[in-house]
């Protein structure tokens, strides 16, 4: 008769509702509803042929994602036995045998629960129901009149109960709770630990010549882990009272682990990782029980006896413990591509004009010649012609290309992921970002390189004729603020519409960092600059960077690249090839387009270059806190201005090399740093400083 006032030994769930058996079955949580509260026998393996083993009973309770089995042991030697194995963890699973099992369309709908077993931790790794015997009744039901058993499919675990506890329900991890965060090998290793120390712990009538033998016995199975085995027999491996030696060694016949956690299957044949572990040595009894309770303390603290076993392992004798972890994997199921910024490329392609024809001639007339001009009328005189100039460009197409190949072998391997079409992607991807690259500077390749990419076929803005692209030259020293103005002082020379400017990230963030007088940013967002630039959008090109024009920098192109023609004929679209070679069994990839592209309208197009000089970085001047002294570095090719009007003199003052006029309490003092005709500062170069006596 159960007793509400007993507490459980211990308690888990027996079924979970939802789960899809192996066999396709799933169990409702109508299935078992009516068996909440009822008591039904606790047995040993569904063993029913013997009343030994018959541990005790359960009480069911009906959840909404299962069964849940409160157990309650007997005081038979099976019951007292069993509960035993359960507390120490050596078993934690229960499964359901039932019968009057009924189904429709493979859901289970109704069966009666017999009993509940324990079951050995992993004997059944997936979710199934054993059916004894299967009837077939009349209809859409299928009758399953004979019992079958019901495993859980998971590791349910079992939660031990407290006979000092008042009540079963509490958010207090158990000590089992807590030992379930470790996986498998791990707890496997844990109890190994616990097992290896108590055997090695010498006992009180343990002599000298005992631990002496013992540790000859070690280093004999040391030997025989090597390879020297001496085919000692097993004799020959116990001490003077009878034990076996605690040896690293285990094997079914004395009921103890099956495999030695510090080796591998390589160790006979040198093999690394986990057999190159050595024991750290033993731990006495008084360590056992400080180790039990710094762990469910260390436990309880950090929510995870996984964590707690980890900081001790190292200090009760496991160097190395990371080499038991399991193996990282991979996050993605592809390589990573490492590549530059590319939302460019798709922007610049596709705002091109597409002509079909794949040789361009653009035809111009040069109306700005004075001759050109309308001229007034004097009676009875002779109307005179007028003249101007018309010239033409063609451009040809260039055939631009990628090719790879791979080995057969090396694609049946890779099972990981599909590296063809992978490998697809890199090659279209690179081949794109080489056409944008080219329209807008060039390959970058040498004249004489022949891999290069022909400027006259593909005629680069940045350097195309003074007639197409305008030329914009500022000094080498000119400051971000000064670049803007010289940008809109040019606009006027620029003949298209609703220009983009493209340009480094670097170059752009000069100009964002921008400051006026009072230390305060002239433009405070991207879009605030591209409005001071007078340009619809600012397009940061990364593979700018570094390129030059008449030996100086490109600073910005600006350009509507609707004005820039690119022409393509049928088949010179970017177009993949494959072939396999038979003779050295290799696939062979191509992707290739035949391509055309030039500005086709008169300066339709500027670019922003600044003049040749010389790269200085400017050294950061000192401060003495204690005296209130700033202190100018003499360096060449720059230099220091007050910044901000304070103690040293108005906004932009020149401070000569040396100690200045020493600061007062609370004073502060902003100096900038400004390059000298012909010199320039690096692009992100800090020039400003602020310095404040406390």
């Amino acid at each position: 008769m159960t007793s509400t006032l007993v507490e459980p030994d211990c308690g888990g769930y027996a079924t979970k509702f939802g789960l899809k058996c192996s066999d396709g079955r799933t169990i409702t949580p109508e299935a078992f509803k009516h068996m909440d509260g009822k008591q039904i026998p606790l047995v040993w393996h569904h063993v029913h042929n013997n009343p030994e083993n018959v541990l005790g009973y359960a009480t069911l309770q009906h959840r909404e994602d299962g069964m849940y089995a409160s157990c309650f042991f007997n005081d038979t030697s099976a019951g007292k036995h069993t509960k035993a194995l359960v507390e120490h963890g050596d078993v934690d699973c229960l499964s359901i045998y039932a019968n009057q099992l009924i189904e429709k369309n493979k859901v289970v709908l109704h069966g009666e629960l017999i009993e509940v077993s324990v079951v050995m931790k992993g004997a059944n790794p997936g979710a199934k129901i054993d059916f004894v015997r299967v009837s077939h009744g009349d209809g859409d039901y299928e009758d399953l009149a004979d019992e079958g058993v019901i495993y859980p499919g998971y590791d349910a675990g079992l939660d031990l109960g407290h006979a000092a506890t008042a009540t079963a329900a509490t958010d207090t991890k158990t000590y089992q709770d807590v030992f379930n965060t470790l996986n498998p090998e791990q707890q496997e290793l844990f109890e190994f630990m616990i097992k290896q120390a108590l055997e090695d712990e010498p006992g009180p009538a343990d002599t000298a010549e005992d631990k002496a033998d013992v540790a000859a016995t070690h280093s004999a199975d040391d030997k025989h882990a090597k390879g020297e085995d001496d085919k000692k027999s097993d004799e020959d491996n116990k001490d003077e009272s009878g034990d076996k030696d605690s040896s690293l060694k285990h094997s079914d016949k004395d009921g103890t682990m099956t495999r030695n956690v510090f080796e591998n299957n390589n160790q006979q044949n040198g093999g690394g990782g986990v057999a190159q572990l050595e024991r750290g040595g033993t731990l006495t009894h008084a360590q056992i029980e400080t180790l039990h309770n710094d762990l469910i303390a260390d436990a309880k603290k950090l929510g995870s006896f996984h964590e707690a076993f980890l900081q001790h392992a190292g200090t009760y004798g496991i160097d190395n413990i990371e080499v038991l972890f399991p193996d990282a994997k991979v996050i993605d199921d592809t390589p990573q591509f490492i590549t530059r910024r590319m939302e460019w490329v798709e922007g610049v392609l596709n705002a091109t004009r597409k002509i079909p024809w794949s040789k361009i001639r653009s035809i111009s007339a040069d109306l700005t010649y004075e001759t050109a001009r309308a001229k007034g009328y004097i009676k009875a005189s002779m109307k005179k012609e007028q003249f101007f100039a018309v010239a033409k460009r063609e451009t040809s197409p260039k055939t631009i290309y990628k090719k790879q190949r791979l080995d057969r072998d090396d694609i049946t391997d890779i099972t990981g992921f599909d590296v063809v079409a992978w490998l697809w992607v890199e090659m279209r991807f690179m081949l794109r970002e080489e056409v944008a690259r080219a329209i807008l500077i060039g390959d970058g390749r040498e004249i004489d390189d022949p891999d290069k990419i022909d400027e006259d076929k593909i005629r680069p803005i940045a350097y195309d004729d003074s007639f197409y692209t305008d030329v914009v030259d500022v000094p080498a020293n000119v400051s971000a603020g000064d670049l803007v103005e010289a940008v809109l002082r040019a606009r006027y020379t620029y003949k298209g519409t609703a220009p983009t400017a493209y340009m480094t990230n670097q170059v752009m963030v000069d100009m964002l960092l921008a400051k006026d007088g009072f230390n305060r940013r002239l433009y405070n967002t991207k879009a605030d600059l591209a409005s001071a630039l007078g340009v619809v959008d600012i397009v940061e090109v990364p593979v700018m960077e570094g390129a030059m024009r008449d030996g100086a920098e490109i600073q910005m192109i600006i350009a509507n690249l609707s004005d820039y023609a690119v022409g393509s004929t049928r088949g010179g679209e970017i177009t993949p090839f494959d072939f396999f070679d038979i003779d050295y069994n290799q696939w062979k990839y191509l992707i290739e387009t035949r391509m055309s592209g030039c500005l086709t309208k008169y300066k339709t197009a500027q670019v922003i270059v600044r003049g040749a000089g010389t790269s200085v970085t400017p050294t950061v001047p000192t401060f003495d806190n204690t005296s209130g002294v700033i202190t100018i570095p003499s360096v060449t090719g720059v230099t220091y201005e007050v910044q901000i009007a304070g103690p040293l003199g108005a906004a932009g003052t020149v401070l000569s090399a040396g100690a200045q006029t020493a600061l007062t309490t609370g004073q502060t003092q902003a100096i900038e740093a400004v390059p000298n005709t012909g010199y320039y500062f690096p692009h992100l170069t800090d020039a400003t400083w602020s310095f404040t006596k406390s």
